[in-house]
């Protein structure tokens, strides 16, 4: 009679040959252990992508636990990275990815115990994959993190450059004639910007007048207040008028503690004055 051969399987290797294989009925069962420890109502779109989340961590918790020289997957680096940058780009924030990583680790260890009891593992082995299941809660973590402020980082510049570039608008009001109108707080940013995207549209729409309007300024200091004029010089280079309108007192004030020569700018009170007389000359 032929015996049956029987196939020992490591207790190690079975825990992660369970995780992959049922990692998305452990998963299910991981979510709604810590949303119930959370207490908070969560839409069912975001419990499914928690669900496909988990499902793809326990994937590579399984491979790290049966590589046991492998201590950081590249894959699970990239994933955590993933995580955070999409998180970023749907509104999230940071604090709700921290706020469901205490339950996460409870459950994960509570989950992780309750598997190895099951295939008998040694308390030795156990205490093994207990090290390597909160060192990657703790990686992954942390590169979920980083990514979501490199992700949020990148959005938040991407918004500064639209704003830049409408806050340094040349409207046109009439043929050859545009305004240049400066708005909010006045910085040296904001002033370096002016010059590199205002001069040269001036140039290339071929504006024979500019009117600076300064009515929309809240606050100058004579630093910036140079800065801004020096403008005037530019454009007296390249043969285009410049006027100045809506200069407040204190404003005017801070151009002259700047060192502008007013004698050689003609200013407004208005815009709709500083065309009149355009008009007229022509």
């Amino acid at each position: 009679m032929k015996k049956r051969e029987v196939t020992f399987v490591n207790p190690t290797a079975a825990v992660a040959n369970e995780l992959q294989q049922n990692a998305e009925t452990i998963a299910k069962e991981m979510v709604d252990s810590i949303i119930e420890m959370i207490g908070v109502e969560i839409p069912k779109q975001e419990i499914d992508q928690a669900i496909v989340v988990y499902t793809e961590y326990l994937g590579f918790l399984g491979d790290s636990i049966r590589n046991a020289d492998e201590l950081t997957s590249v894959g699970l680096l990239e994933w955590s990275k993933a995580n955070g940058e999409r998180e970023a780009a749907r509104d999230g924030r940071i604090s709700d990815i921290l706020l469901r990583y205490p339950p996460t680790r409870l459950v994960f260890i509570d989950k992780m115990a309750e598997i190895c009891l099951k295939h008998e593992v040694e308390i030795e082995d156990f205490i093994w994959i207990n090290k390597r299941v909160n060192n990657m809660l703790d990686i992954s973590i942390n590169e979920t993190v980083f990514a979501f402020e490199r992700q949020t980082s990148k959005l938040m510049k991407e918004v500064q450059d639209e704003v830049d570039i409408l806050s340094a608008p040349v409207v046109p009001v009439q043929e050859n004639v545009a305004v240049l109108p400066l708005v909010g707080k006045m910085d040296h940013d904001r002033a370096r910007l002016i010059m590199e995207r205002a001069i040269p549209q001036v140039a290339q729409e071929k504006v024979q007048s500019l009117i600076i309007d300064f009515s929309g300024i809240v606050t100058i200091d004579a630093a910036i207040a140079k800065h801004i004029f020096d403008i005037h010089n530019i454009l007296r280079l390249l043969g285009v008028d410049s006027f100045a309108t809506g200069m407040r007192p204190e404003l005017a004030q801070a151009a002259v503690e700047g060192g502008v020569d007013f004698s050689r700018i003609n200013t407004f009170a208005t815009v709709k004055q500083a065309i009149d007389m355009i008009n007229n000359d022509n």
